[in-house]
């Protein structure tokens, strides 16, 4: 089997590094990411600037690929420039923070990569770990954090993907863990309605001129059977499975042309 691993929070994050351990005994694996932090980013694809492709070493003093672009650049190089042979599994992950809830799903450069993967009919999974310190979601580099719970569920579900694969209608797997778990339990879950409350912040510059930052006050719990509620309301491992095809039921536009 091959693993190809890439991430959003940047080749040197100590999260790429766990997610590498937590799933070698089950493959050969490649690492490629962006060069930096990208979180945010979505599915983005770099279309205007040459994309760079560096040759690097991790801790382990493994080889890995580090990417001047995107997430969603990183699969596609490491698809179809790096790797041997077509990927049988992507990871990307593990994430410092969790990507809860639908708003997430467009916006995490984590769950950007996993489906970038999807489209090119590669199973995925998009792991993340929560974080009680929102200072470090964003930190570009290495950050100290306990993976070991996080590592035994990512070992767990990768283990199932490479033996069964995905039931049919899934294209990929949003894998969340807490911080401080309750138990080993995973829980299927769909997805919250939304992780933060939005809260913009306006400011003025040195010439008097506005300008904004984006930010959100967390949502603390959701509703039962959400990612959300799993997480922050019950501490417990959730996994949501995702569908590519986001078409509602056409039949209830039946009518409404007319």
């Amino acid at each position: 089997m091959r693993i190809l691993i890439t991430n959003d929070d940047g080749v040197n994050s100590s999260g790429i590094m766990a997610a590498k351990k937590a799933v070698e005994d089950l493959g050969m694996i490649d690492v490629v990411a962006p060069a930096t932090q990208q979180s945010g980013i979505g599915h983005a694809l770099t279309l205007f600037e040459p994309i760079r492709v560096t040759a690097t070493n991790l801790p382990d003093s493994s080889e890995a690929f580090s990417v001047s672009g995107t997430p969603t650049d990183a699969v596609i190089i490491g698809i179809y420039e790096v790797t041997e042979k077509k990927p049988d599994l992507v990871i990307s992950g593990i994430n410092i923070g969790e990507n809860l809830g639908k708003s997430e799903l467009t916006t995490s450069g984590t769950i950007g990569a996993a489906m970038e993967a999807a489209v090119h009919g590669i199973p995925s999974i998009a792991v993340s770990l929560q974080v009680t310190r929102g200072d470090i979601k964003f930190h570009d580099g290495h950050v100290e954090l306990d993976y070991r719970h996080a590592s035994k569920i990512l070992n767990r579900v990768a283990k199932k993907v490479i033996e069964e694969g995905l039931p049919s209608g899934v294209d990929l797997l949003n894998l969340n863990i807490p911080s401080h778990p309750s138990s080993d339990k995973i829980k299927l879950t769909r997805l919250g309605d939304r992780m933060y409350k939005i809260h913009i912040e306006k400011r003025l510059d040195p010439r008097g001129r506005p300008y904004y930052w984006i930010d959100g006050d967390p949502i603390l719990n959701d509703e039962n059977g959400t990612d959300v509620h799993a997480i922050k309301g019950e501490r417990c491992a959730c996994l949501t499975p995702i569908s590519l095809d986001c078409t509602a039921k056409l039949d209830i536009m039946d009518g409404w042309l007319d």
